[in-house]
């Protein structure tokens, strides 16, 4: 039987701490795997350089220099976001392996469950994803955000793998049939589900960082979780709708309250209702314009059809 190719791509943006750390990590692995007999002698690392400022290229570069045929790069002309340079990476290595495995170059995914990914896929399966068993090694806060995060996604309709960030393989039949996804707003972890196919779960323990600092503060973390729920349901623009309504009928019972008042000789009372009612509404309606507003920026953004990414050199 043949044995499958296979490519490690690792989106990777100021990461000169990490990455003599992690390329001999992936290193050991495929080697790893391949004197096993478990993938083919001629997979590779390929890993993208995000518009770094710091010197991530130039040790990308060493490694292709050092070991071309374990080592391959590929540097975007500027920082287009980790989702666009994972695109990148998955694009350029499609055409050359049978699967590609995705994972952060921050050592955090358990590089061990990759040996069950390759299994799954030679079972069948198009697409694996790299599910968190547990999340210890995260705050409160995080735990919590996480958990509302995916209830709120389901509750929108939204399709999705609880605890999954982008840790998976995919086939090269999967990459062919992502690269018809032609949306500026790139949110893969809720494409890849209506992509289809046989899919499977490997799950693993998510591991502290060995080096540096991560690369997804809060609010990267918002906008794409914005970008999630905004790219793939139009429920919070019904809700809005249902809202309105909602605000048109209590205004319609005070209204019939305040009259009755009035025309059974009674005073009525309640400037400070009014206040309060006349700046709930400002809020309500300010949100409102927000939520329409961002749907609205989407489309002006699909309709230019930039580029997501530009490739400036590859080694």
């Amino acid at each position: 039987m043949k044995l499958p190719l296979i490519y490690l791509v690792s989106p990777c943006y100021n990461e000169e701490d990490a990455l003599p750390i992690t390329s001999k990590a992936f290193a050991d692995k495929i080697n790893s795997l391949i004197n096993s007999k478990k993938i083919a002698a001629e997979s590779k690392i390929l890993f993208v350089d995000d518009g770094s400022s710091d010197d991530t290229w130039n040790i990308i570069k060493n490694l292709n220099c050092k070991n071309p045929k374990t080592f391959e790069g590929v540097k975007l002309s500027k920082n287009r976001g980790h989702q666009n340079a994972l695109l990148a990476g998955l694009m350029a290595a499609k055409e050359k392996c049978d699967a590609v495995i995705s994972l952060d170059a921050d050592l955090q995914d358990d590089i061990n469950a990759i040996d069950e990914m390759i299994e799954k896929f030679k079972n069948g399966a198009q697409i694996v994803y790299g599910v968190r068993s547990d999340r210890q090694n995260d705050t409160i806060f995080k735990k919590s955000t996480a958990l509302i995060f995916y209830k709120f996604l389901e509750s929108l309709g939204v399709e999705s793998v609880r605890n999954h960030a982008d840790f998976r393989l995919t086939s090269r039949s999967v990459l062919n049939d992502l690269e018809n996804f032609n949306e500026v707003n790139l949110y893969m972890r809720a494409i890849f589900p209506q992509i289809g196919y046989k899919q499977e779960i490997v799950y693993y323990s998510r591991q502290l960082r060995d080096a540096g600092e991560s690369k997804y503060p809060f609010n990267k973390m918002l906008g794409l979780a914005i970008d999630g729920v905004t790219s793939f349901s139009v429920k919070p623009l019904r809700v809005i709708t249902t809202l309105g309504l909602a605000i048109i009928v209590a205004s319609i019972v005070v209204t019939l309250y305040l009259l009755y008042v009035k025309l059974s000789g009674g005073t009525p009372q309640g400037l400070s209702f009014i206040a309060i009612s006349i700046w709930l509404l400002g809020g309500v309606q300010m949100c409102s314009i927000g939520i329409v507003g961002e749907y609205i920026g989407k489309i002006y953004m699909e309709t230019k059809a930039r580029p997501r990414y530009i490739i400036e050199e590859t080694v």
